[in-house]
């Protein structure tokens, strides 16, 4: 007896040390699984634009968490009942319900049955796969018992009910909550709770979106569960029942027209902010961008349209970028493709030969600011070789002469590339660089943006705020504060700028590019608002284009349009011209009703640029012999000539050969000559002069006067 006492003690104690070392194994495995770091939650962080309307939600699981004590006690009695009755007393794994899924598996000969407590579910979703297997079951139990040693019932619970998958891209319950009635959780009723704790059967399967009659059957099941366990009495059961699913799904906005910008922004966040992408999607910022929605989803439709895009390929339509700043650097619209996806290949950074768009930076600019050349200096336009390079006026016509601001209204390129070779390359690079743009190239070419490697869309903009900004070159910036997931506030945008020209050569350039605006390259379409700006386009055969370009800006914006086929060749190149860009870049400033009530001024301290003077020809001289001063003869000639009052109208009489200048008039038609000898038979003629250029025109027809028969 007492041997057999013996034996039973020392399996009992045998038991008991086999059973202390399989719990300390499979607390040994079940910390070794667990990493707190996997129990930290994606967030999901969300773009807004300064007036604080949501643009976009960046994510790798669209997920919202939340505190416990935020979830109404109806809800978690919900999920209790339904997913883990026994949430309460179990340290982890429930074995009633281990015994009564082994019994179901045997019988059904595989694995049918889960019996996972609350605890393994987040154990599965944190840290395992979804496969059925014993291994996977085992380390799930290890890592649930794990978890119960480590942290309280509340927490677990606060972390499942953040972990779990409402399906439709849905993480958590707050973030299910605002999806399937627009509603904090906090504001859950019971039978909206229990539809979301149904669903736990499966998301997809049981969603009140795809499937309502099933997930209705299935949100009263769950009601009586909750009456069966005194949650609920029997009367409200009835009452709920008799709900219907009392949905009001906000869906989750899909805006493919911002899909550009949202790239840049995480490429600012991470090259700025040191915020990795993997961390942007999962940290719960709060980002807030200078986007303007209008300029925004009307580039989108512009590049949709292919009225703007034509190619000689009829499978294949041209390509494009599109930016869009304030002049203090804010972005406001960029587009990096006409079918662009997210972390798709983006046009706005694609280094393209800017053509004639290039002048005004590289030529016209920096001749101003030397001070050495005004708006109406007098430029060569004659067809001459700089050794081997001849460039040419695309119209083939030469006028010997001609203004800058006639040479860049028309958009010539011989007064271009003169002019750059008068101030030097070297002087004209100095300034490309202070603006960020390092050429490798040598030549005079760059006068008309025939570079080796180009320059981008964004890079153009930001050159051309140096007109629009005073002189001075800002910026570009995609984010304007950045905060974390509590709010607190860990970046934002310092708008930065540099000086580049001097605000006289910055508002002389405006005054111009307003006239290729009305007058020249940039009249195709029509605006509401005052912009000025530059086209350009880059010739690939007599056929069409490689590039076309329109640079420009309103008094608040900048922007650029590059229109063109990412690989140009013999099948296919550009049929249209930069008109087309000239056109959409109206269209995006036309949506947006700030511009419209804009308009150019000129800053303080600087010397406005007078409307250039047209040269007319004189005719029509008449004159004739009358008293003058003291009743001495003279002689009063009168004229037709030009209506503009700045004209000087220079008076010549000319006798034996020689001429001499009897005086001039500004603005007027008519000179009187006083003491004139009456004796003396004498031609008279009238030349017009223009002071904005020192320029003379022809001489008037002479008249010769008869004094005797005349007066």
């Amino acid at each position: 007896m007492y041997k057999r006492l013996f034996q039973a003690a020392y399996f009992v104690i045998g038991a008991a040390i086999v059973g202390l070392l399989v719990y300390f194994v499979v607390l040994l495995i079940g910390n070794h699984y667990t990493d707190d770091e996997k129990l930290v939650m994606s967030r999901t962080s969300v773009v807004v634009d300064e007036q604080g309307h949501e643009l976009s939600r960046l994510y790798a699981e669209n997920r919202e968490p939340v505190s416990l004590n935020k979830v109404p006690k109806q809800v978690q009695n919900a999920f209790i009942v339904t997913e883990d009755l026994r949430f309460y007393q179990h340290s982890g794994i429930d074995l009633r319900g281990v015994m009564r899924a082994l019994v179901t598996d045997i019988v059904a000969g595989n694995k049918a049955e889960g019996a996972s407590t609350i605890t393994q579910q987040l154990a599965r979703n944190a840290y395992l796969s979804n496969e059925k297997t014993w291994f996977r079951k085992f380390k799930e139990a290890t890592i649930a018992i794990s978890l119960e040693r480590k942290y309280s019932k509340k927490q677990i619970l606060e972390m499942y009910l953040n972990q779990v998958y409402f399906g439709h891209g849905i993480y958590g319950i707050q973030m299910a909550s605002k999806f399937f009635f627009n509603k904090d959780v906090s504001d859950l009723t019971e039978d909206e709770g229990a539809l979301l704790a149904a669903m736990q059967k499966g998301p997809n399967g049981y969603s009140p979106i795809l499937h309502p009659q099933k997930a209705l059957a299935r949100r009263n099941l769950v009601l009586s569960l909750l009456e069966k366990n005194g949650y609920l009495s029997a009367e409200q059961t009835v009452r709920l029942k008799g709900k219907t699913l009392g949905l009001n799904v906000h869906k989750i906005q899909t805006h493919p027209e911002y899909d550009s910008y949202m790239d840049l922004v995480k490429q600012e966040a991470e090259k700025t902010y040191h915020i990795s992408s993997e961390d942007l999607i999962r940290g719960g910022y709060k980002i807030v961008v200078p986007m303007n929605r209008e300029a925004q989803s009307a580039s989108y439709n512009a590049f949709k349209n292919n009225v703007y895009f034509q190619g000689s390929n009829p499978n294949q339509s041209p390509e494009g970028a599109f930016t869009l700043m304030n002049k203090t650097g804010a972005m406001l619209a960029v587009q990096g493709g006409r079918n662009y996806v997210r972390g798709s290949y983006n046009r706005v950074n694609d280094k393209r030969q800017p053509g004639s768009a290039f002048k005004p930076l590289a030529v016209y600019g920096p001749a101003l600011d030397s001070g050495k050349y005004q708006p109406y200096s007098m430029l060569q336009d004659k067809k001459v070789s700089y050794g081997t390079y001849t460039p040419t006026n695309y119209n083939g016509q030469y006028t010997g002469t001609m203004t800058m601001y006639d040479a860049i209204t028309v958009s010539q390129n011989a007064p271009a590339v003169w002019l750059l070779d008068q101030i030097g390359i070297a002087k004209s690079k100095s300034y490309l660089t202070k603006m960020g743009i390092n050429l490798s190239d040598h030549g005079l070419a760059i006068a008309l943006g025939g570079l080796s490697k180009g320059v981008t869309p964004l890079q153009m903009t930001a050159a051309y705020t140096t007109f629009s900004n005073n002189g001075s070159q800002s910026k570009p910036y995609f984010i304007s504060a950045i905060y974390d997931h509590q709010g607190k506030k860990i970046g934002e945008a310092h708008p930065q700028t540099k000086k580049i020209f001097s605000k006289q050569t910055a508002w002389y350039m405006t005054r111009m590019l307003q006239a290729v605006m009305r007058n020249g390259t940039g009249r195709s379409g029509y605006s509401l608002a005052e912009i000025a700006g530059k086209t350009g386009s880059t010739a690939y055969s007599k056929n069409g284009l490689r590039d076309a370009w329109f640079v420009g800006y309103t008094p608040d914006a900048v922007g650029s349009v590059w229109i063109g086929y990412d690989q140009t060749n013999k099948n296919q190149y550009l049929t249209g011209s930069s008109n087309d860009a000239v056109r959409l870049f109206k269209t995006v400033i036309n949506s947006m009703p700030g511009e419209q009530k804009l308009s150019f001024s000129k800053p303080d301290g600087v010397t406005d640029l007078d409307e250039p003077i047209r040269m007319a020809s004189v005719s029509r001289l008449r004159a004739k012999g009358v008293l003058g001063k003291y009743a001495l003869p003279a002689l009063q000639l009168n004229w037709e000539g030009n209506t503009d009052k700045r004209i000087v109208y220079r008076i010549y009489a000319e006798k034996d050969g020689r001429r001499s200048l009897k005086g001039e008039v500004k603005g007027q038609t008519n000179y009187r000559i006083d003491f004139v000898n009456p004796m003396s038979n004498e031609t008279y003629y009238v030349v017009p002069y223009n002071p904005q250029t020192n320029q003379t025109g022809d001489a008037s027809p002479s008249v010769e006067i008869n004094w005797f028969s005349k007066l």
